[in-house]
């Protein structure tokens, strides 16, 4: 079988589909993963056909946290990403068998299935972005969106939520379905997320609330097993002292100025620090040896070795620090990261901070709750309870499809 596997956005999507692409190879099975040209590369080095669709995307990171589009931007964006999708993923189908539409904005994986007359599913990477009477829609605040204020229930604001992806999505959406003779789509977030998607995340660090009007599979999260070496530099700074504290924010931006306020928080501590650079670029404030900036690294191996993970919240390194073991401060940014925040400061394996921007007393209390000696102890535990499987629990049920 032949299977293509279409998100759209940063690591935190794309990884995924290609830890099921890779598990598909492995199975003697077909894999072609579309998405944005930032992961090309790394991704035929694995070993996986890779056919890019749309615009890098590595320069978001490092746009500032008040930059809106306009309307008529909002709009512009929205009809080329559509119709890149629609040319880039029906190109990529030709010749298999199912379209896995991985995150809400491959917008055009459903369709081209059906143009094409196969199988199509979707796979979500968080609980919080699947419509439920349990919990809130994500706030979109690129887009100019809001938290709630509390006084309007759940289910209001999921009606509200799909009123958005219509106003948003549908006019380009159909308009791309009807020059392929498709009849439009009312309901657009129904048409894409179905009423039986697929959840990529860990049941433990991430479950999916019952009772649920939606059919929802959960699979575990999709992980790419990593067996590269961690650098000699980064061994012999790690050798040199006690675990030291990591700190990054992987392909979204960083809060201003948390460089500083990580590096002093770390050391009125006693505590080093790994500082990832990442899309943001983010530098060491000084030349101590008491820190070591970092590029690409096998988080699972360092992870861990460090004392406490400092990081934005995405579904990849929040999982990959509770599989460690590693005790998280999470600084959230945006859409799900908030909910990882609040669950993994639920289960006891770290401390959410605030939404607001870090400053050195409210980085001082999240890191100091993180360190507690009691909540590392928590994080091994619950780090043998998270599932490793479930790319290879997802890989099977493609293949049971047909």
């Amino acid at each position: 079988m032949r299977f293509l596997l279409s998100t759209i956005g940063s690591r935190g999507e794309v990884q995924p589909v290609v830890a099921l692409a890779m598990q598909l190879t492995a199975m003697g099975q077909d894999a072609v993963v579309c998405a944005p040209p930032d992961f090309h590369e790394w991704a035929e080095s694995l070993g996986i056909t890779y056919v890019s669709v749309g615009p890098e995307l590595r320069g978001t990171a490092k746009q500032s946290a008040g930059t809106i589009p306009t309307p008529e931007q909002r709009r512009q964006m929205i009809e080329g990403t559509v119709a890149a999708q629609f040319e880039a993923v029906r190109a990529a189908a030709e010749g298999c068998d199912v379209i896995v539409g991985g995150g809400g904005l491959a917008i055009a994986a459903h369709s081209v299935a059906e143009q094409c007359g196969i199988g199509y599913v979707y796979a979500a990477f968080a609980p919080i972005t699947l419509p439920s009477a349990h919990h809130a829609p994500p706030v979109f605040r690129m887009l100019g969106q809001k938290p709630a204020d509390g006084a309007v229930d759940d289910r209001t604001l999921w009606a509200e939520d799909a009123e958005r992806w219509n106003a948003l999505w549908g006019a380009a959406l159909n308009a791309q379905r009807a020059a392929v003779g498709l009849p439009p789509v009312e309901d657009v977030r129904s048409h894409i997320f179905t009423g039986a998607p697929w959840l990529a995340a860990d049941p433990t660090l991430a479950p999916w609330p019952k009772p649920s009007e939606l059919d929802v599979v959960q699979t575990g999260a999709w992980v790419i097993p990593d067996n590269r070496p961690l650098s000699p530099e980064l061994e012999t700074f790690l050798d040199a002292g006690e675990p030291p504290v990591y700190c990054g924010f992987g392909s979204v931006r960083a809060p201003e100025g948390v460089t500083k306020t990580m590096i002093d928080t770390a050391r009125t501590l006693g505590r080093r620090v790994i500082l990832s650079s990442g899309w943001a670029d983010l530098s060491l404030v000084d030349d101590e040896p008491d820190c070591l900036s970092i590029g690409e690294v096998n988080q699972q191996a360092l992870f861990q070795r460090v004392s406490a993970v400092v990081h934005h919240g995405g579904a990849g390194t929040t999982t990959a620090a509770a599989t460690s073991g590693a005790p998280q401060v999470i600084v959230p940014q945006m859409f799900d990261q908030f909910y990882f925040a609040r669950r993994v400061d639920r289960l006891g394996i770290g401390s959410a901070h605030p939404s607001s921007e870090p400053t050195a007393d409210s980085l001082l209390a999240a890191l100091r709750h993180a360190l507690d000696i009691k909540v590392a102890d928590r994080a091994r535990t619950v780090a043998g309870e998270v599932r490793t499987d479930g790319a290879l629990t997802a890989a099977r049920r493609l293949i049971e499809m047909q």
